[in-house]
């Protein structure tokens, strides 16, 4: 293995000239803005970076492009990035002003470097926690109301930021792509206000100007392996590397040992990728293969990718997307769930998936509509949430493989959680990242609930800022917190203080006493308040009465979520 020393100038060059490619068992670019921030950090102070590990190849090996925009090279076949496609793809970004192409839609990176950030690291410094688990989906669920903090006082102790409006019109604040790409310092420093050699500013800000610059002659040690090593030898290499320190989910690594068996099958999983988008299920890629897993080895777990042939990954992707289509057919035209967002997890769709295939896709009504109230309740109580995931999905599938149906699957639920019914109990407490809230949302849409001012019936598809649903907090946060100081925050986004508006309706209510806004929908013909069970006692709507209120709202909300789930 030879070992090369590339600056990030020269790494980014290389993209550019296409003399750097991606092998098919990369995943996609997945970085987030934060994260590429953080990168630019450790860059800017010269911190450890990692390595970054290619292979030097003749043979004719199936590639993938960057997510970035790149030239023809002419000259010789590119060597192929195994490790650091998301830190040079963040880089190669934000130095050349490109867009990332995620999924089909192109974005910027846009990060904002602090002229003024404080010399003392310990200030700046941030660590996020950010779980990388395959089943969790964005929500549509938007909420109102985030905490009014002095953003500049908060900000300015940091040195880059992911780029807003707000923080870019600030004076000290410049765009990292504009320095990288203008050598003057010229235009910064008016921006900043610095116009005389002689201002104090002068020397610190251009010599942070020059330090950002020099994030393009950082020196990365480059590993490069020989061509003699074989695609499946490069494959075991690569899931290795990236097994420690767990930089890839477990779905990236089997798909690194599924594309080495199987060539050209990443193109064909991202296909059907798309098709099930179009159908409205936007779902992870660790998904489809998971059920293709689960219908070849009957149970859930990666582990097994490995030890496949090429024959059996063939036909079990075949089987795999038809028991992907009919489980999200069912899902949304059986059970009404029209969107992955309002399931608890999609590991549902893998269990939906082997029941119908272990039957031939041909279950008669009583089967289907048990499967229905199965998926419901199992939705509802978090099922795969309440442990380990794999495992509670393993246990699924061994009861349907063994012959059992939906009774089986509830009684297997009904020992996880001890009754399937739900009480008022259960609802304290509950936030919006509750599965009872997903149910929620499900209950009161079959009961046609609408917007309180735009009539549109509540949906989750919904596009534009004016109407794209957000859950609102009934009694407003800035409202409680001035009216009730000694509420928990868990007391204030308590599911029962939750309903489900529009946009420009909530901005409309915005921090309003509920005397004032319920009393008049209370009074309104059509009974808005009943589709979300809201209590229409006006006597609930002071303050000095909002825990009452949520006593009686969760009650009323109990009692629609069981008729729902019968």
């Amino acid at each position: 293995m030879a070992k090369q020393e590339r600056t990030v100038h020269e790494l980014v060059n290389m993209i550019e000239r296409r003399e750097l490619a991606l092998p098919e068992m990369q995943r996609e670019y997945v970085w987030r803005g934060t994260r590429v921030r953080d990168l630019l950090d450790s860059l800017y102070r010269g911190y450890p970076s990692g390595v970054i590990l290619t292979w030097q190849t003749s043979s004719d090996v199936a590639h993938n492009d960057f997510a970035v925009e790149t030239h023809q090279n002419s000259v010789g076949k590119p060597m192929l990035l195994l490790d650091g496609q998301q830190r040079l793809t963040s880089l190669s970004a934000v130095i050349r002003g490109e867009h990332v192409n995620v999924r089909g839609r192109k974005k910027p990176i846009d990060i904002l470097f602090n002229l003024d950030h404080p010399e003392d690291i310990a200030l700046i410094t941030e660590v996020f926690e950010n779980g990388d688990d395959e089943d969790d989906q964005e929500s549509d669920l938007e909420t109102e109301d985030s905490e009014e903090l002095d953003l500049q006082t908060r900000m300015r102790m940091r040195t880059f930021v992911v780029a807003s409006k707000s923080m870019a019109g600030l004076p000290t604040w410049v765009s990292v792509t504009d320095v990288m790409k203008d050598p003057s310092d010229v235009a910064f420093l008016e921006k900043a206000g610095v116009t005389d050699l002689k201002d104090p500013n002068y020397q610190k800000f251009t010599t942070r100007l020059k330090n950002l610059r020099a994030i393009k002659n950082y020196v990365y040690r480059m590993d490069v392996l020989e061509d003699s090593l074989s695609y499946e030898e490069v494959t075991e290499i690569f899931v290795r590397v990236n097994s420690l320190g767990a930089k890839l989910r477990s779905s990236d690594l089997a798909l690194a040992q599924i594309t080495a068996r199987w060539p050209g099958s990443l193109a064909k999983f991202r296909e059907f990728q798309s098709d099930c988008e179009k159908l409205g299920f936007d779902i992870d890629l660790g998904t489809h293969l998971r059920m293709l897993i689960a219908l070849l080895t009957s149970q859930s777990k990666f582990k097994t990718a490995g030890s496949l042939t090429r024959e059996q990954l063939e036909v079990g992707w075949k089987r795999a997307m038809r028991a992907m289509r009919f489980a999200i057919n069912f899902t949304q035209a059986n059970a009404g769930i029209d969107s992955p967002t309002l399931l608890s997890s999609t590991f549902a769709l893998i269990a939906l998936g082997y029941w119908a295939d272990s039957r031939g896709y041909e279950p008669n009504q009583e089967e289907s509509q048990g499967m229905r109230r199965w998926l419901l309740v199992a939705n509802a109580k978090g099922r795969w949430s309440r442990g380990s995931s794999e495992t509670l999905l393993d246990q699924d599938i061994a009861t349907i493989r063994d012959g059992g149906g939906y009774q089986q699957l509830l009684d297997r639920l009904t020992l996880q959680v001890g009754r399937l019914d739900i009480q008022a109990v259960d609802l304290e407490g509950r936030t919006a990242r509750s599965s009872l809230f997903k149910t929620m949302f499900l209950a009161f849409a079959q009961d046609g609930a609408k917007d309180w001012n735009s009539n549109l019936a509540i949906s989750v598809k919904h596009s534009g800022a004016q109407d794209k649903l957000q859950f609102h907090h009934i009694f407003p946060k800035a409202y409680l917190r001035d009216f009730g100081p000694d509420l928990k925050p868990s007391q204030i986004d308590d599911i029962a203080n939750l309903a489900f508006l529009g946009g420009s309706t909530n901005l409309k209510i915005s921090a309003k006493a509920p005397s004032n806004y319920l009393t008049k929908l209370a009074e309104r013909a059509d009974h808005p308040l009943e589709a979300q069970q809201v209590p229409l006692d006006t006597s609930l709507y002071s303050p000095e009465r909002y825990l009452d209120f949520l006593a009686e709202r969760r009650e009323l909300i109990a009692r629609r979520l069981n008729e729902f789930l019968a």
